[in-house]
């Protein structure tokens, strides 16, 4: 599924995000930034000794009691198709009483922030906080189309966004969000 807001073009694939040629792809990591499971772990397993190299060196001199949930930080890609990582933070969800909504938002506005503050053009996002962290995709999927949509309300910097999701149903909650969020 293709379309636009404003200039840029939103795509809402199924795939694997470390097979992307963007300017940036973003991992979905765990606040050590060390790697994990799920989409963390395969994104530090493709990229290699570097993306972890400059993860530690993150941890040593800007966060060294982890990145916050919502926050979000940059590194090279090591062995990627993509030339750098965006690592952000979601919430874990705890029923929707801690924040997770504002959190989740936080977590995408900041990775776009990041990638328009490094003058990037183009950017992939996994489904954030909706695997191992359980915010429900429903949720998780119109917190991140509405995101994306109020920023380039404001930022029209970047020429295209793409929504990866791994899987088959992940795929159609996303474009039955973006349906019914943008009128397509």
């Amino acid at each position: 599924m293709e379309f636009k807001i404003g200039q840029t073009k939103i795509s809402v694939i199924k795939g694997d995000i470390t097979q992307q040629t963007t300017d940036a792809i973003v991992n979905a990591a765990n606040n050590s930034l060390m790697g994990g499971g799920g989409v963390d772990g395969a994104i530090h397993n493709a990229g290699g000794l570097k993306v972890l190299e400059e993860c530690k060196r993150i941890r040593r001199t800007q966060w060294p009691d982890g990145l916050p949930t919502g926050e979000a930080v940059i590194t090279a890609s090591g062995n990627l198709k993509a030339r750098y990582v965006i690592h952000t933070v979601g919430p874990v969800w705890r029923g929707g009483t801690s924040r997770e909504h504002e959190l989740l938002a936080n977590a995408y506005q900041n990775s776009l922030k990041l990638a328009v503050r490094k003058k990037l053009k183009t950017i992939a996002f996994p489904s954030i906080s909706t695997g191992a962290y359980g915010f429900p995709i429903k949720s998780g999927s119109q917190i991140a189309l509405k995101t994306v949509q109020q920023f380039l309300r404001t930022m029209d910097d970047l020429n295209e966004i793409i929504f990866v999701l791994f899987s088959e149903s992940d795929l159609q909650t996303y474009m039955d969000s973006a349906r019914r969020i943008f009128h397509i």
